[in-house]
């Protein structure tokens, strides 16, 4: 499939309140509960790109860097970031707001692979994608870099 679309195209943005049964007794989130919502916003963002059903292959890399807290908003934020003949690499970032303060941090990224599958459940070939704006850029170049490293990690498990 030559078709090429841009990144921009697939973006997605999901907004999330922290509620208390979403918490620990520290009163922060369940990294869990992130992953949950990671997974959601990737398996979105990867269907608005191939029109076609997903699954989830793999998560690659989650990297937890802040908390967010009991009445705090998530903002969950993804594209997709390159693509295969049949998966795409999907970049989500999270950001928490205190409502109160105003105050906004970075807490989650994550890649994950998804693959796009027809009607018989077989994997389906995905368009292609280009960057727009320099960090979609910065993403697409360092995209094979990252695919390297899913593949050795691979060979290692066998």
């Amino acid at each position: 499939m030559t078709e090429k679309r841009p990144m921009g195209q697939s973006r997605t943005i999901q907004t999330k309140l922290v509620l208390p049964p979403d918490t620990n007794h520290l009163q922060t989130i369940f990294g869990g509960h992130v992953l949950s919502y990671i997974d959601e916003i990737a398996a979105i963002t990867a269907m608005k790109h191939a029109h076609t059903a997903v699954v989830t292959a793999s998560i690659d890399s989650v990297d937890f860097l802040s908390s967010a807290r009991v009445g705090d908003v998530l903002e969950l934020e993804a594209i997709v970031s390159s693509t295969g003949r049949s998966s795409m690499e999907v970049f989500v970032k999270v950001h928490s707001m205190n409502l109160l303060t105003g105050v906004t941090k970075l807490t989650t990224e994550s890649f994950l692979t998804m693959v796009a599958m027809d009607e018989n459940n077989k994997s389906t070939p995905v368009p292609g994608v280009f960057p727009e704006t320099e960090v979609e850029t910065r993403l697409f170049e360092t995209a094979v870099a990252r695919r390297e490293h899913r593949k050795l990690r691979n060979e290692l498990k066998h």
